[in-house]
């Protein structure tokens, strides 16, 4: 059996499901599932681009120690999707490079 979906996680649950959107395309996932998970299961291949070279990069280790899953949500750019648990409403983008750090120069570093 051949089939394109390279990920797959199972349609019910018993937590029911959220609908987020990635890229501004909805996607209804299990609740309960991480962010990265859904995103691979709803087929997206490229999560962010690499600040070296733009090349595209995706989720790797799936627990929060490569950081290649980094995408935008609700606003925040910088998140691991393998680390966070969608919700329903999330709006999620691809992270297009490095991330603006804004420094205060009051803070103490």
């Amino acid at each position: 059996m051949t089939t394109d979906t390279f990920f797959s996680i199972p349609k019910a649950s018993a937590m029911g499901t959220v609908t987020i959107t990635f890229e501004g395309e909805p996607l209804t996932v299990p609740a309960g599932i991480s962010v990265a998970a859904a995103l691979l299961a709803g087929g997206v291949k490229n999560f962010r681009s690499s600040v070296v070279g733009g090349g595209p990069r995706a989720p790797y280790c799936m627990m929060g120690v490569c950081f290649e899953c980094l995408v935008e949500i609700n606003g925040t750019p910088g998140r691991q999707s393998c680390m966070i648990p969608v919700r329903e409403g999330m709006a999620i983008r691809r992270q297009i490079g490095a991330v603006e750090l804004r420094f205060d120069a009051g803070e103490k570093a």
